[in-house]
């Protein structure tokens, strides 16, 4: 359940949930501290953005392709890339984001990662969990 006014959630199918950081602050906490480290993380790749995490409560080893394209879209919406047509997303898992002694709040390094070419996908309004 998230309490945390800066991370949006939104329900998609399955008991899917699509976490997204607000600020560069909300992503540090969504990637470091609220993701469990088998979760699924995505972010626009080379651009300023949101981090986008997508969880399921049975934390299954692999993202479904409905789930993987939102959460990519999202990804790709909640950007500096919202109107540039098809880009490339980083994603991987929750393990594989990591952090920098002195970097700045939102700035992470992946040890890992696949990329997702995609246009950006705004989230319905009405989906968005009110927690």
């Amino acid at each position: 359940m998230n309490t945390d006014p800066e991370i949006r959630v939104y329900s998609v199918g399955d008991d899917w949930e699509i976490w997204v950081g607000k600020t560069a602050t909300a992503n540090d906490r969504l990637s470091l501290k609220i993701g469990h480290p088998n979760d699924f993380w995505f972010h626009v790749a080379g651009m300023p953005g949101s981090h986008v995490v997508a969880r399921h409560p049975s934390r299954p080893v692999q993202c479904t392709r409905e789930v993987k394209r939102l959460a990519a879209g999202y990804a790709a919406f909640f950007s500096k890339a919202r109107t540039a047509g098809k880009v490339a997303v980083h994603w991987t898992t929750c393990k594989n984001v990591g952090k920098r002694r002195g970097a700045p709040a939102g700035q992470v390094v992946l040890k890992k990662y696949d990329v997702i070419k995609t246009e950006p996908i705004e989230p319905p309004a009405m989906e968005e969990t009110q927690s």
